[in-house]
């Protein structure tokens, strides 16, 4: 399971370190992908498999759901880690997720999410001011 929050940064190769913590359990193949909030997400290659079949079963006939397939999966790229833990961030993708040196790298159970540092003290302030409420709605989905 991968948990917490680590500040990295992205060297002049495009390559990002991933937590040693990780590693393991991401494995040496992954798969990155955009993200929603323009974000960036690593799968360990079982959970992208989970998620691609999630995608391919959706209806092409729903223009949402061709949207949203057409993102993640054009969007995606096989990841595979170096002999250092790290990770090549594809420029369209650090154009997408507007990385610049420093980056949040964070644990998300089954996934790992790449946000700015920036962007990620911003969203994270703002959504931690709302805790409350957002408790209190999901509250009606038995959490």
């Amino acid at each position: 399971m991968f948990i917490g929050e680590y500040i990295y940064s992205i060297d002049q190769k495009k390559r990002l370190a991933v937590p040693s913590k990780f590693r393991k359990e991401l494995g040496k193949r992954t798969v990155v992908t955009k993200g929603i909030e323009n974000c960036l997400v690593i799968y360990p290659l079982n959970e992208w498999q989970k998620l691609a079949k999630k995608l391919e079963a959706m209806p092409t006939t729903q223009g949402d759901a061709r949207g949203f397939a057409r993102l993640m999966l054009a969007g995606a790229v096989d990841g595979e880690l170096d002999k250092l833990g790290r990770i090549l961030i594809p420029d369209y993708l650090k154009t997408y997720a507007d990385l610049k040196k420093n980056v949040a790298i964070l644990g998300l159970s089954n996934r790992i999410e790449i946000w700015d540092e920036e962007k990620w003290q911003e969203y994270k302030k703002k959504t931690e001011m709302s805790m409350g409420d957002m408790a209190e709605r999901l509250k009606e989905l038995g959490i």
